[in-house]
């Protein structure tokens, strides 16, 4: 059973970040990126799956930069492990595979976001921040192809969310809070939400906090997932 995440501490410093990859040379290049960046700092690196679990505990990194394809406790497993630890550590999965296993596997594990290695500089440091923040990322790539797959199951526009029963985890949800969730699960963001439901953009990420709360979710990410996994999107 996966325990209920902590709440990241207070940071007043840089964002703690720790690099897993069995290529040395790739850990190499993700540190320069980071390095330059005042905001981030690398803490530690690790060239499995298992040393990243050691490491996540005994450094408690911010933010986990975890390659896929590794020797022994590939990234999957290390993602798992970390979440199922209850660690405040959000892992922000980089692979230069775009394949639905590995986005899905990735998310349902655990993860808080998902690029491919060719991201740009730019868009790899934005993801750590907004990870750090506990916020979500995934690769746009990955995004349509999710989209793609779930085309026939998005709530339609207007549509009432559908009724709970189906799994207990929904039961505390309050009606706004399934319609603020079902547009989350369609891939709006906060302020898409607020525009269709007539809301302001406070609102809505008041509503979201609520949400992720109430379903023990860490992020945004997994909220979307548990939506489907539990029917509450429903196919048209």
């Amino acid at each position: 059973m996966t325990s209920t995440p902590t709440e990241p501490a207070p940071r007043s410093g840089p964002v703690r970040v720790l690099l897993v990859d069995d290529q040395p040379l790739l850990r190499m290049g993700f540190r320069l990126v980071l390095d330059v960046e005042d905001d981030l700092t690398v803490v530690g690196e690790a060239g499995d799956g298992a040393e990243a679990v050691r490491q996540v505990a005994a450094l408690r990194p911010d933010v986990v930069l975890m390659d896929v394809r590794m020797p022994g406790v590939n990234g999957i497993e290390a993602t798992a492990q970390i979440a199922a630890s209850g660690s405040a550590s959000r892992v922000l999965i980089l692979t230069t595979f775009d394949l639905d296993e590995y986005a899905f596997s990735a998310l349902r594990a655990g993860a808080s976001g998902f690029l491919l290695k060719d991201a740009r500089p730019a868009e790899l440091t934005a993801a750590i921040r907004a990870v750090a923040t506990g916020d979500a990322v995934v690769s746009p790539r990955v995004t349509r192809r999710m989209l793609e797959l779930f085309a026939g199951e998005l709530p339609r526009e207007g549509a009432a969310p559908a009724p709970a029963g189906e799994d207990a985890r929904l039961a505390g949800l309050t009606h706004r809070e399934r319609e603020v969730l079902l547009a989350v699960a369609e891939g709006l963001s906060n302020a898409e939400v607020a525009e269709r439901l007539f809301l302001s953009e406070a609102t809505v990420k008041t509503h979201v906090g609520r949400v992720l709360a109430k379903l023990g979710v860490r992020d945004r990410v997994q909220a979307v997932v548990l939506a489907y996994e539990t029917g509450l999107v429903q196919r048209s």
